[in-house]
């Protein structure tokens, strides 16, 4: 699976929500900010601009960038490790503030089910279009999926 199948699996509305809850102060706080910028073909990032190119981000992501794809993604997670952080608190994988050290072989955390739990556990507490990307993007990046995860029930958002 490539990560641009996880955003357009999602779908362009619930892929615009991810965009529009990019925080610029995160991208800042984390040295992120620029190289976002650059990769994402802008003359400056804020919330109208990043709004105004949810179009073009999607065609791009049809198009399988997936370079643009991985900075994309590195922009809406920063942006909420508040979520991430406790969902890996409730997996049990190890982590620092939400990072995984690079040696972590984490495929021992990830046992049946999990997806449907986690999502079930913080279905309340934040958007479930986060939970699924974020449930997906671990899919891709630490367990090599070959499909992205789509719930059995979706709620109504």
């Amino acid at each position: 699976m490539q990560l641009s199948e996880v955003y357009l699996g999602l779908g362009q509305d619930a892929f615009g929500q991810l965009v529009r809850g990019i925080s610029i102060g995160k991208l800042k706080t984390y040295q992120i900010y620029e190289g976002f910028k650059v990769r994402a073909h802008l003359h400056k990032v804020n919330t109208e601009i990043l709004r105004k190119a949810i179009p073009r981000f999607w065609t791009r992501l049809g198009e399988h960038d997936e370079e643009f794809a991985r900075d994309l993604a590195q922009a809406v997670l920063v942006s909420h490790l508040d979520m991430i952080t406790a969902m890996l608190d409730f997996l049990g994988v190890p982590h620092e503030n939400g990072f995984f050290a690079k040696d972590l072989d984490a495929k021992q955390y990830f046992t049946e089910g999990w997806e449907e739990r986690a999502l079930g556990k913080f279905r309340e507490t934040y958007p479930e279009t986060i939970l699924i990307f974020y449930i997906n993007h671990l899919r891709w990046e630490l367990l090599g999926a070959a499909e992205p995860y789509r719930p059995a029930s979706p709620s109504p958002q």
